[in-house]
């Protein structure tokens, strides 16, 4: 039985125009008639949920930032428009100066999430229109971010805490740097949404990981839940799940480790692939 459906946004929820098809938004209903609860399950701040999903009934939990922050949507007061975190996994913030002091004369940008959001240094903003990101990608990905008038070296200190580096190159010799500063750190880990991203977190902070707590904290059996994905930053919570999918348009690598493929986002693959499990 289903009871936990963790969906992945960009190119599984959401098309490429980042738009959520009339089918998958439909699915969201039914899910809501059969106490089928849906969770967001993204690299996304809590800020850049599709607000269709932040007001649906069905959507009451969201795994943000790759899984380092997990947000009750529907609790806190009038002024917790981003609900509650009722999970979290920083990284240790030594371990974020020592990561960019070996990546910072790379071509990359280097934004750092907090609980409500992401900050970008205004040194390295103009990257953003370097790195090779279609419009509606970069669109998204500002919308997303606030910029902070300094240095890198100088946001990472006004920091409290820091859930997720997201880091976007704009050379293969900016990729290997980080991919390399990153390997090297064990207490770290890295996935990649996109070609030209490297999403780094703390190594307990994962999609996998947050599909694991959320069950043990609403008392859900792991085999009574899927998941759909399609790229690298998804593998670990298809690996996990009760049942693991993967998109139709998903990486090789995703569709291997997966139980079941669904029809591409753009067919509303997720929406098509419940419809006969939901009833």
């Amino acid at each position: 039985m289903v009871r936990l459906v963790f969906v992945d946004m960009d190119d599984t929820f959401v098309t490429p125009d980042k738009v959520i098809t009339p089918e998958n938004l439909r699915i969201l209903d039914v899910a809501h008639e059969r106490g089928v609860q849906f969770v967001p399950c993204t690299g996304r701040s809590v800020r850049g949920l599709p607000q269709q999903l932040v007001e649906h009934p069905s959507v009451r939990f969201a795994v943000c930032s790759g899984g380092a922050l997990v947000y009750d949507l529907r609790a806190g007061g009038a002024g917790e428009k981003n609900g509650e975190v009722v999970h979290s996994q920083p990284i240790e913030k030594d371990v974020v100066r020592s990561l960019y002091d070996d990546v910072r004369d790379q071509r990359i940008t280097f934004d750092l999430t907090a609980e409500d959001g992401v900050l970008a240094s205004s040194d390295r903003w103009p990257l953003y229109w370097e790195a090779a990101l279609d419009d509606a990608t970069r669109e998204m990905v500002l919308s997303q971010r606030t910029r902070f008038e300094g240095t890198t070296g100088e946001l990472i200190e006004r920091m409290d805490q820091i859930f997720r580096v997201n880091v976007l190159y704009v050379d293969d010799a900016g990729r290997r740097a980080v991919w390399d500063a990153v390997d090297a750190r064990p207490e770290l880990c890295r996935a990649s949404s996109i070609p030209v991203n490297v999403e780094i977190t703390d190594v307990r902070a994962t999609k996998g990981t947050a599909l694991l707590w959320l069950c043990g904290h609403l008392g859900v059996a792991v085999a009574d839940t899927v998941a759909f994905g399609d790229s690298g930053n998804d593998l670990s919570m298809i690996e996990v799940a009760g049942d693991g999918v993967a998109m139709g348009n998903a990486s090789p690598e995703v569709k291997a480790a997966a139980d079941h493929v669904a029809p591409s986002c753009t067919d509303s693959g997720v929406a098509r692939y419940l419809e006969p499990l939901l009833g």
